[in-house]
């Protein structure tokens, strides 16, 4: 039976600027040390799909959201940067309670957005980039009775 998520995964060129960035504008902590392997470990290497890979690797968390943290050190990692309509994973998404006054701390700190907070009388978001050009979502939920809110968005409950 599948009880839930337990992480999702992102992979970065530079591991100790995306932990520190986390931190620093989100609020995340290390849960556990950091680790890694070297090539030529086969189980690792059968799990991942790929040959002789290497890698360091950090779990960070925020509330109940664990994000594993690689930074590959073989198999020439590529810069992917999604459009919202690519197919695939987009997104972060990261729930607050004051969507405008973390656009503006965050602004602040350098995180660029597509555009300020905007939305309904059920959610209010923006989309911006983390410091390797992921997509993260900052959603508010204003009136939970009115409920997720994609059907509201742009319209009122």
């Amino acid at each position: 039976m599948i009880r839930g998520v337990h992480h999702l995964a992102i992979s970065t060129p530079d591991l100790e600027r995306f932990i520190d960035h986390y931190q620093r504008w989100f609020g995340f902590e290390l849960a556990g040390a950091p680790g890694g392997w070297e090539p030529g470990n086969q189980r690792i290497d059968q799990m991942v799909g790929l040959e002789n890979s290497s890698a360091r690797y950090a779990m960070i968390r925020l509330g109940n959201l664990h994000i594993e943290v690689f930074q590959y050190t073989s198999n020439d990692p590529q810069t992917v940067h999604p459009r919202m309509c690519d197919r695939g994973i987009t997104h972060l998404c990261l729930y607050c309670d004051d969507v405008f006054a973390e656009y503006e701390r965050l602004a602040a700190l350098g995180m660029v957005f597509n555009g300020p907070p905007g939305g309904s009388a059920a959610t209010r978001a923006t989309y911006g980039r983390d410091c390797d050009g992921n997509v993260v979502e900052l959603l508010q939920i204003v009136d939970p009775s009115c409920g997720f809110g994609f059907e509201n968005l742009g319209a009122p409950c």
